[in-house]
């Protein structure tokens, strides 16, 4: 049984949240908090969720601390932020802080328990949203020799991952490193497999987390 804890200063949507949640099959609503504050004094208290779903604007703490302190004292529970705000910088902001996926509030129902499943087994969940954002926002500055030194990439393919980490279509990479789509596809195959991501999200968040590249 997946267990799962809802932080939400409005006591309505928690019900419903709680309500909607306990229904899908393997998952449970263990704790309800209005706030950071409380939500903290719980896990000291009882035994920690699988999965936080914390709101950003909390009165006495915000999501954003009370994600930063949640993924600092216990980093087993992952952080799926859940709010009304849709802007770049409280989504850069709260995946900072450590949530490892972000939904707004009126996300469809078949959305939300695919954003539960992710979490719960790949342990990230980036929507169309998060990941647009993320590609607008991140500049391809180079600062990961030891990370470099791990993982045993080409200089090509540092050269493409830092690519991979724009605005810019596969083509246009190809263009700009001058070499076949094919070759691309070739580049981005190996880098999936030695970092084991699935996507081109996958890949701009391993590049953030291993300050390869800087939001």
């Amino acid at each position: 049984m997946t267990k799962v804890a809802l932080v939400d200063d409005h006591q309505l949507i928690r019900n419903a949240l709680a309500e909607l949640i306990n229904k899908f099959e393997g998952y449970q609503v263990i704790h309800e908090a209005g706030n950071g504050v409380e939500f903290l004094s719980q896990l000291e208290a009882y035994e920690a969720p699988d999965i936080a779903l914390i709101d950003i604007n909390m009165p006495l703490m915000n999501g954003f601390d009370t994600a930063r302190k949640v993924a600092d004292t216990y980093p087993d529970v992952k952080i799926l932020a859940l709010s009304v705000e849709d802007d770049e910088e409280a989504i850069i902001k709260m995946l900072r802080s450590g949530a490892t996926g972000y939904l707004l509030k009126d996300t469809a129902t078949k959305e939300f328990k695919l954003a539960l499943d992710e979490i719960n087994h790949k342990g990230y969940y980036h929507s169309d949203l998060v990941a647009n954002t993320l590609l607008k926002s991140i500049k391809p500055e180079v600062n990961g020799k030891a990370v470099k030194a791990i993982i045993n990439y080409q200089a090509r393919e540092e050269e493409f991952l830092q690519l991979a980490c724009s605005e810019m279509t596969y083509k246009e990479i190809a263009d700009q490193m001058c070499v076949s789509p094919r070759t691309i596809d070739g580049y981005r195959e190996n880098l999936f497999m030695k970092l084991e991501v699935k996507s081109r999200v996958g890949l701009v968040l391993f590049a953030i987390k291993n300050g390869i590249v800087e939001v």
